[in-house]
């Protein structure tokens, strides 16, 4: 094993900085530990809010999926990547004020306690946690994946260290700051990320001698990664419509986004938040997913598309810009999967224990203690099951979960703040329709006009919660 230190020098000094944050973080935390480890107080300035929301959302599968894909198919999966731009508006603009003063009405910390209040129903809660941890599981793994990969490719490891490596990073910051550490990580790791953008698609150009001389030689390779329906013409007209819905419509039921707009300061801040927030989405996704494409140009030959970002930065950029560039990637995966392990945590915590015994609720000591205990506990876990038989293409198990949550969560959340006569029947029948209706779709492969589960399994949840909804209780 030889470790490449011009490339990991910048990569450890950048995590000193984080775990500076995170102590940061800790300090805030030792009084109210509930509302603060899950929530840091409700006190996000608007630009925080749109770095957090954005690196929440902009994961191991748009750094390493996403490119690896424009690697596979060409230039139409970068049109297609471009229909995620309007989700960090579409998320804060329809969910953002009203769950901001629904939340602080009744003192919600997690996106079950709002469905709680808002359905005044415990069915509604186990069914959302049970759905939300299964998902969840299957995400954080494609994130410890995306690391190992990252790592493997770039530091020299052997993918099982660099799995490990990387679980024992996310694990202790996580653990040690709570939300805050999260959103304040992700602001610096928002701006590592647009920085590392830059770099790479200028070093690619100038490998590649011009975007002319680049379209040439990918038109040499295969003249279908110029084309709009891209290689094999995978990407049809209803396969575009699927990931509109997938990637950009549905995304206002992904939870890990949705409890942003629980926690920023006032109404100012939501605003600035989705207007930088929409221009920071739309560097990093154009950026990405076209490097990727021109990389095909560089490095033709790939047997993993996956491995296509670290190979191309190791190959375009000198050692030190590299080790720089390596936090850009690894400040997307880690501020997917810190988010996600917190509300893992708060899950079994606040919306399952508290609930079974809220005799606990005084007990701040043995809260912490649980909570933290959770993070450290799935992070071991997910590591474990990341080092086993890895799939070859990231996105299709990351949009898979993104799926299950959507059909899970989209009606129930956008009906419960803007239908007044919402009941928690229909919630429930959404839920289970939904769900299970995507699970089947998805596991049988059932082929409906080439469009994506998630599509017909929210017309089910959807008439699954009309129908309930007239046979439930206003």
């Amino acid at each position: 094993m030889t470790l490449n230190i011009e490339v990991l020098i910048p990569l450890v000094l950048y995590l000193c900085f984080v775990f500076g944050i995170a102590w940061h973080a800790y300090q805030k935390r030792q009084k109210d530990f509930l509302n603060e480890y899950y929530v840091g107080g409700r006190s996000m300035s608007g630009f925080v809010l749109a770095m957090t929301t954005v690196a929440t959302y902009v994961s191991a599968s748009s750094f390493i999926g996403g490119p690896g894909a424009a690697y596979k198919y060409g230039l139409g999966w970068v049109l297609l990547s471009m229909i995620q731009i309007p989700a960090i508006w579409l998320t804060l603009g329809t969910l953002g004020k009203k769950f901001a003063i629904l939340a602080r009405q009744t003192g919600s910390i997690t996106i079950n306690d709002l469905l709680f209040a808002r359905y005044q129903n415990k069915v509604v809660v186990w069914l959302a946690c049970v759905s939300l941890l299964l998902a969840f599981f299957g995400m954080m793994v494609v994130q410890f994946i995306g690391a190992g990969r990252l790592l493997e490719a770039t530091l020299g490891l052997p993918y099982a260290w660099s799995v490990a490596v990387f679980a024992l990073v996310i694990g202790l910051y996580t653990f040690i700051g709570g939300f805050r550490a999260v959103v304040l990580t992700d602001t610096v790791q928002g701006l590592v990320m647009l920085v590392g953008v830059v770099l790479l698609l200028g070093g690619t150009l100038v490998a590649t001698g011009g975007i002319d001389n680049a379209m040439n030689t990918l038109h040499t390779i295969d003249p279908r990664l110029l084309t709009p329906t891209g290689v094999d013409d995978k990407l049809s007209a209803t396969f575009m419509l699927s990931f509109w819905v997938l990637v950009c419509f549905g995304l206002i039921g992904l939870p890990h986004t949705a409890v942003r707009a629980m926690a920023y300061k006032d109404s100012k801040s939501l605003h600035h938040g989705i207007l930088v927030g929409t221009m920071a989405m739309t560097v990093l996704v154009l950026g990405m997913h076209l490097a990727g494409v021109l990389a095909r140009a560089v490095v033709p030959e790939l047997d993993v598309p996956d491995k296509v970002i670290p190979t191309l930065m190791m190959t375009v950029l000198p050692p030190v810009v590299a080790g720089v560039f390596l936090a850009a990637p690894m400040a997307a995966i880690m501020s997917s999967i810190d988010s996600m392990l917190i509300q893992s945590s708060s899950t079994l915590i606040k919306d399952l224990y508290l609930s079974i015994k809220p005799d606990a609720i005084g007990n701040e000591a043995k809260i912490k203690r649980y909570s933290t205990g959770i993070t450290l506990g799935f992070t071991v876990i997910l590591a474990i099951v990341a080092m086993l038989n890895p799939p070859e293409m990231l996105i299709w198990l990351n949009l898979l979960s993104f799926g299950g949550l959507e059909a899970t969560f989209l009606w129930v959340l956008v009906f419960g703040l803007y239908y007044k006569k919402a009941n928690a029947t229909g919630a429930i029948c959404s839920m289970v329709a939904g769900l299970m209706s995507y699970v089947i779709i998805a596991y049988f492969k059932i082929s409906l006009w080439d469009l994506h589960a998630v599509v017909p399994a929210l017309v089910i949840g959807l008439v699954g919660f009309l129908v309930g909804n007239v046979a439930g209780k206003r």
